[in-house]
């Protein structure tokens, strides 16, 4: 029971701190890299309206937002797992995911960036958190 108490902490604490690293990115990328004229980010039908305007640049801190928050979140809840800490990162990466494909279909965007983000920003960055926790507590790979 305390194992199964312990990933449950480690998927909330994992969930928590992901989306809070991903709501600081979200909220920082307008200070740096303002939106076109006339949109506000805050409001998605603004956003479809001017989704034309929105250049590449646009899309960097909406893509570190999901690859960042969902690193961070399986790194917490790989770290604070008892068992099966591999596992806990990829529920981390699958819950993120899933967000994802949420905003993919609430949220207009350019194929190219939707394709990227869901490759790239999710389940691979589960995977690093995996990775990064092992080389840190130098545990060895477990196979399969």
């Amino acid at each position: 029971m305390k194992t199964f108490l312990r990933g449950a902490l480690a998927v909330i604490l994992g969930f928590v701190t992901g989306s809070c690293v991903n709501m600081g990115f979200v909220l920082l990328g307008p200070q740096v890299i303002p939106p076109p004229a006339g949109v506000d980010v805050r409001n998605a039908e603004s956003i479809a309206a001017g989704m034309h305007l929105f250049e590449p640049k646009h899309f960097l801190f909406p893509f570190l937002a999901h690859a960042l928050g969902t690193f961070v979140g399986a790194l917490v809840a790989w770290f604070v797992a008892v068992k099966y800490r591999a596992g806990m990162a990829g529920v981390i990466g699958g819950l993120f995911l899933a967000g994802g494909i949420a905003a993919a279909t609430m949220i207009p965007a350019p194929a190219w960036f939707i394709a990227t983000d869901l490759l790239l920003a999710y389940l691979p960055m589960a995977w690093l958190a995996t990775v990064t926790g092992r080389k840190f507590r130098r545990e060895a790979p477990s196979p399969a």
